[in-house]
Parts: structure tokens; sequence; C-alpha cells
């Protein structure tokens, strides 16, 4: 069956094209998918050609973030029928290394993650009208949630990570997450929903913090307005850095109390931090990377709205207008999840109303 994708071919060289979608094998499923969400690193291909030293050297199918229902089943499946809405678990580890038998899959020295030009040949990705893959990497949504919800799990799993890399978790503590896009936005989510007591977000954009506020912050503190903002609502606990500013992290560093925790979700280049400072009050440094059981469990709590994720959705464009939307999830300040509808080749375009 023919299949329409979204192939990046070069720096801000996008394509809508057509491929063969095969019948799923054994163990497999086929379906038809309907939304795709625009992270970041997509954005980095696409505008920039590659993510730091990981460039695309060849055509490559984008997205990892996405869902669909299923259309056919393989041999072998159990549990699955037609017409379900399942999210798709981007990552596929070996197996068989010692992080995976560890149970730190996301460390995989052999890892396969859809929609990554890391390696060659590249790892096709999620943007495309039909994708056949592994039963094991589709999980069931509920009736009732819907595919835009659905395809937000996979970076809702990216921040539950985030927010689980603090030891002893977030019951009654103060949390500061600088960057209120997507990820943040979602950290503020996980860490509400891990009990955190009070929750202050900044950035240099007023809608983002306008969405932060309805994911459930607290307090939010524009930085153009007020630039010494985020030490003015301080001492806090725990931060969240998911700007990939290096500011940002140097901020939260003063911001945070003596043996506070500063987690570094962002992707960002060489920065420098007050490492100084950082010894002398005893400020833990972690980074975070990707997730494990959490796609998981942020599937569960988007099925359940433990945690509802539709605030961020900011607006749905049709494979058609795929550079369009890729250019609105550019611009921050009117921007948060862009998602393409995979379903749909050319429609008018839906813009959200947050």
């Amino acid at each position: 069956m023919a299949a329409a994708v979204l192939r990046l071919h070069a720096k801000g060289d996008l394509r809508l094209e057509s491929e063969m979608s095969p019948q799923p094998g054994p163990g497999q499923l086929r379906l038809s998918m309907e939304r795709g969400g625009i992270c970041g690193s997509d954005l980095h291909y696409y505008a920039e050609g590659g993510v730091g030293k990981i460039r695309v050297r060849a055509p490559i199918i984008l997205g990892h973030e996405a869902a669909g229902r299923v259309e056919s089943v393989g041999p072998d499946v159990a549990g699955f029928e037609p017409g379900m809405l399942v999210a798709v678990n981007p990552s596929r580890p070996c197996g068989h290394c010692r992080f995976c038998l560890s149970g730190r899959e996301r460390h995989c020295s052999d890892m396969h993650f859809m929609g990554s030009a890391m390696f060659l040949p590249h790892e096709q990705g999620l943007y495309r009208t039909m994708l056949t893959v592994e039963a094991r990497q589709c999980f069931l949504l509920p009736d009732g949630i819907g595919a835009d919800e659905a395809a937000c799990a996979e970076p809702l799993a990216v921040s539950l990570h985030a927010v689980s890399r603090v030891a002893g978790g977030l019951t009654g503590q103060r949390v500061l997450v600088t960057g209120a896009g997507p990820i943040g936005c979602l950290t503020i989510a996980a860490a509400r929903a891990a009990d955190a007591a009070h929750i202050v977000a900044s950035d240099l954009n007023a809608k983002p913090l306008k969405i932060a506020r309805r994911m459930g912050a607290n307090v939010t503190v524009d930085l153009r307005e007020r630039p010494d903002g985020v030490l003015e609502e301080g001492p806090y606990d725990v931060a969240f850095e998911c700007s990939a500013a290096p500011q940002a992290a140097a901020s939260a560093v003063e911001a945070l109390e003596p043996g506070g925790v500063l987690v570094q979700v962002g992707v960002a280049g060489v920065a420098e931090l007050p490492m100084g400072r950082m010894v002398a009050r005893e400020i833990a440094y972690l980074g975070s990377h990707r997730f494990d059981r959490e796609f998981a469990e942020a599937v569960t709590a988007i099925g359940t709205r433990r945690i509802d994720v539709r605030p961020i959705i900011s607006g749905t464009y049709p494979m058609a207008h795929a550079d369009e939307a890729f250019k609105a999830a550019l611009d921050k300040s009117r921007s948060c999840k862009v998602q393409v509808a995979l379903d749909t080749l050319d429609t008018p375009i839906e813009r959200g109303e947050n």
C-alpha cells in the first residue's frame, strides 16, 4: 500500500513524497497515522540541517512523536484490533547490551531511535500516513482520547523521566522550571502530578507562560519584564532547566537553596556554569536523557487525563502545509506544540486557541 511521507532532504528542504507501506509481519502492526508532533530536534534538522555535530547526511523521514489507529494486525499479535488508537514509542533498544540488561535502555549502545540522524543509515521517522511497526512499540489509549493527545506521550515521557531523576521525589518541594516550551510545560504538569508544593515558571515570551499556568504553575515570570524575577520568587528546592539557555542554568544555581538539585532537561551545547558557587552551595547537577518505562506511564497519565496535555497543542497543519507548520513551531512567541495531521494531506489549516 502506498503511503505519503514527509522527508527532509537538506536544510529547509522538506518534501511530501510517497513510498510503500508493507503488510505487517509477525509481531507487527500497520497503523493509519493521525497526528505527529514537531519536536525541537525536528526543528533543528529542518532549520539548521542537524543538531550540533549530528547532521542530516541522507534523506530522512522526520518525526518521533506520533499516534495512529491500528489498520491491520500481523500474525501472532494479540491485544490489538483495527481502529484502536495507539501512541508509538520511537525507541528501539537492542535488548542485550549492558545498559539494556541493567534496565537503562535509554543508554543502549545500539539504540535505533526513529527519526534520528545520529547514525547512517538514518532511522526513518513517523511523519507518514501509514506505518508498519513492532507491536511492542505501540501503547493503547482508551476511547475518548484524541490522537493529538496520544501524540504527546513521547514528550511527556521525557518530562516524567526528568522528574524521576530527583531522589526522594517532589512532594512538598518548591520547584522552578526555566523555559515554558512544550517540555517545560509538560515538566510543570509532571511536577504538579508529583505533588510539588509550589511551581514557578520563567520564559521570555508571554504566550508560553499563559500555557504554563494552565499546566500547573503557581507563578510565572516574564523575564523581559522582570529580569530578576526568578531570584525574587525563590529560593527553590529543585530546578528543571528546559530552555537550553546557559544563562538560565546559571540563574537557577543562584536561585536554589543550598543543597538544591538542578536537572538539565534542555539540550544545549558548551555552557559556562558558576562551578565555585555550585560547589560551595552543594548544588547537585543532573542530566536527564529521554525515557524508559516512563513512556508507558505517560500513556496512562494521558489516557486517564491525570495529566491533560491539550493546553500545549497550539496548532495543527495538514501534511501539504508542513513547511508552514515548521515555521509556526519555530516562532516561540505564538506556538507551543505544533502538530502535523498525518491523516490529512491538504485541507484548511486548524489553529489552536491557546
